[in-house]
């Protein structure tokens, strides 16, 4: 496939003087072609990737291929997010399109798009493409300036939020974008490098690890994640916190407290948050079963009730929890009532099941 572009040069002194400078041709017109071989349909494919620097065709190619594919979605200026998607989806589906992404924070939610930061809104354009787009119509999404103007550490977890997105839902996507870092979190099917006029299909692999480091801590920190929980801000004075970092910077938080009632002794879950750049790869959950894993190791029992759709649906799949009440208002004769919160708000409740840590690990994290 041959594509060019070409525009006239109007001969103007300034124009003139710098052919004379660097002695180029006189041409009329200024012309840029590439010889792009894309063999799409030899096999399917979900993700892909054009990358390479600046300048060399990236969006051109990109707008050739799959024109009028590049056009973002407009928001309406005094509305919440919520109110930019298709009117013909539930608020459930919505919920759980965002989660997908990696945007798991419901007090965002009710924001204006333009008042969200730069990593958010990528998220939520996402979310909105994922949306509208459609199996049957095998038309990819495809997205010009991929993570450009996110952070890179985000960028690399939003694009490994966004991948399993895509596949989950069956979905094209074509990030087109100068950052190289993202390849190996997008885990793409195939990349093209314009600049050297070069495809290859690409073996799907393992995103790269993300190795946490988890410490109790102080209550003091809880103030960084508060205002992404989807509950009060308030937390239990006679909570156990504990913090993830990754490279050294903080990116999780758990909270739990006793839990007073029939039955062996108890922890429950209070809070768990993790912060906007790092959702949509699992590290909430991997925070809350290594906690509960911890109380597990010390004889206690983690029991956890939460109304997060993308929580409940993930520890519905997880073999490290058993679901001990559907979703539903618990009732005040429930044994395993886990949570005030779950009289006056749909919730799931569910009691851990998974392996305990060892008990010399778990003694040192609580530090006993």
């Amino acid at each position: 496939m041959k594509i060019a572009v070409s525009s006239p040069i109007m001969e103007t002194p300034r124009v003139l003087q710098v052919r004379g400078m660097f002695d180029l041709p006189h041409t009329k017109t200024s012309c840029v072609e590439w010889e792009v071989n894309l063999p799409l349909q030899d096999r399917p494919w979900k993700v892909g990737l054009i990358v390479g620097p600046s300048g060399c065709g990236k969006s051109t190619i990109a707008n050739s291929v799959w024109p009028g594919r590049l056009n973002a979605p407009t928001w309406p200026p005094d509305r919440s997010i919520l109110d930019g998607f298709p009117a013909n989806l539930s608020i459930k589906n919505v919920a759980e399109i965002l989660s997908s992404v990696g945007f798991a924070s419901p007090p965002a939610w009710l924001r204006p798009f333009h008042v969200l930061s730069t990593g958010q809104q990528f998220r939520v354009l996402m979310a909105r493409l994922i949306a509208e787009a459609s199996p049957a119509r095998h038309t990819p999404i495809v997205v010009d300036e991929f993570t450009s103007a996110v952070d890179r550490t985000a960028a690399k977890i939003g694009s490994a939020a966004v991948a399993r997105a895509i596949r989950k839902k069956n979905l094209q996507l074509v990030a087109v974008t100068c950052h190289e870092d993202v390849e190996d979190w997008l885990g793409p099917d195939w990349v093209y490098r314009p600049a050297e006029q070069a495809f290859a299909w690409r073996l799907l692999q393992r995103r790269p690890a993300i190795d946490l480091q988890v410490v109790r801590c102080r209550p003091s920190a809880w103030p960084l994640f508060a205002p992404h929980h989807y509950l009060s801000r308030a937390l239990a004075r006679n909570a156990y916190c504990f913090l993830a970092l990754w490279q050294s910077a903080p990116v999780a938080f758990s909270a739990w407290v006793p839990f007073f009632g029939a039955g062996p002794p108890t922890r429950r879950e209070h809070r768990t948050v993790t912060l906007p750049d790092f959702q949509g790869v699992g590290i909430g959950n991997a925070l809350s079963a290594l906690i509960a894993g911890m109380w597990k190791a010390l004889g206690y029992r983690a029991v956890s009730a939460t109304a997060h759709p993308a929580m409940i649906q993930a520890r519905r799949a997880s073999p490290l929890w058993r679901m001990h009440r559907p979703p539903s208002f618990a009732g005040k004769g429930d044994r395993l009532r886990p949570t005030q919160h779950a009289l006056t708000r749909f919730t799931a409740g569910f009691a851990y099941i998974g392996p305990a840590m060892k008990l010399v690990e778990a003694k040192a994290l609580l530090g006993r």
